[in-house]
């Protein structure tokens, strides 16, 4: 009887995640990060691939960076007549991409680098920005973004990661922070749009694992505005973290403890101080509370995050040389580009991984 692959079985714990950031903010190209995330290839099944980058736009850091995709003309010029009307377009371009024979019938992508005109009373610039995405993401039919913050950019598709980091030519940027995800999708069809990195302003995720409190955040976030449009986990779990640590500006230590909560008995054995602090922190964010398994790499544009669930059902590995932090699914795509780290160790679960920038 002839075997199958690995990768044509239904595997729960795929999908391959990985970043890289320097502390120094020191730039590297897209090379390490393809070269890391192309080890895992098993762990995808060329339904989608992704990276984000930080850092690799010198000479606008003072406008957002939208990039975009759009099935049609018509969607694109939608959405360039409402960003005309919001914002100042200090450049559009095409992204540019390398001919790939496996990379087949890619959407229109874009991107602008804009500067808002102005933003209601109490309201702040970057939640005007969060408004533009939600509105073209929910109104502009075949057109969505596909990440929207300063100084960064997603790049994502269908297809291996490898693959897609070479369509990108993401050896041409560079970047103190980059992550990137190989798809295993078990629930979600498989198009440009629904690949990872999700984003919202400067942050970025990748995510390897299946949330079943999907309903619950979704109901919470929007009740604070947020819009899911492509009936994802990872896109729930992008906002939180916007929720979280951008407007309710909580620490990483903190939301990593409200995403990932311990549970009721471990909190019932805790001293009494630090007992009653977590209660408290469950009550107020319990719809926050992401169940089921895990693993996401997420990063802004000063820190990169590494958080696994509260059992840790999904893999993640950290590793540090020098003044660079790496975070994956496995211990080999580390080693892949880093040979002889100063140091590994297996995050415990619930317990972050924080990279932040030093200067």
């Amino acid at each position: 009887m002839e075997l199958m692959a690995d990768r044509d079985y239904r595997i729960s714990s795929a999908c391959g995640v990985t970043g890289i950031m320097n502390e120094k903010g020191d730039r590297v190209s897209g090379r390490a990060i393809m070269q890391s995330i192309a080890l895992m290839r098993e762990r995808s099944n060329g339904l989608g691939g992704g990276f984000a980058a930080y850092g690799i736009y010198p000479g606008y850091e003072n406008f957002y960076a939208f990039h975009m995709m759009f099935e049609n003309e018509q969607a694109k010029s939608a959405a360039e007549d409402y960003l005309r009307k919001n914002y100042e377009i200090k450049r559009s371009e095409a992204i540019p991409v390398k001919e790939i024979k496996v990379i087949k019938n890619p959407p229109i992508i874009w991107r602008y680098f804009l500067k808002p005109f102005a933003v209601r009373v109490n309201e702040t610039e970057q939640d005007f920005v969060v408004r533009t995405v939600m509105f073209i993401n929910q109104n502009v039919k075949n057109a969505f973004v596909a990440s929207s913050g300063k100084n960064m950019g997603i790049f994502k598709g269908v297809g291996y990661p490898e693959d897609i980091g070479e369509f990108f030519r993401l050896e041409e940027y560079k970047a103190y922070t980059w992550t990137a995800h190989g798809r295993f999708p078990t629930n979600s069809v498989a198009w440009w749009g629904g690949a990872h990195p999700f984003g919202i302003l400067d942050w970025s995720v990748v995510h390897n694992g299946e949330i079943s409190s999907y309903g619950a955040n979704r109901r919470y976030l929007e009740d604070f505005g947020y819009k899911c449009s492509f009936s994802t986990d990872t896109e729930v779990i992008t906002y939180l973290f916007d929720l979280l640590g951008r407007k309710h500006a909580l620490p990483f230590e903190i939301l990593a403890k409200v995403m990932s909560a311990p549970f009721w008995r471990q909190i019932e054995k805790m001293p009494e101080q630090e007992k009653a602090f977590y209660k408290e922190l469950r009550i107020i964010y319990a719809s926050a509370l992401v169940n089921g398994p895990f693993a996401v790499i997420a990063a802004n544009n000063t820190s990169m995050v590494g958080l696994n669930d509260r059992v840790k059902l999904r893999p993640l590995v950290a590793a540090r040389k020098g003044d660079t932090v790496y975070v994956s699914s496995e211990e080999s795509a580390i080693r892949e580009i880093c040979p002889q780290p100063d140091i590994v160790w297996s995050p415990k679960a619930g317990e972050p991984v924080i990279a932040r920038l030093k200067n």
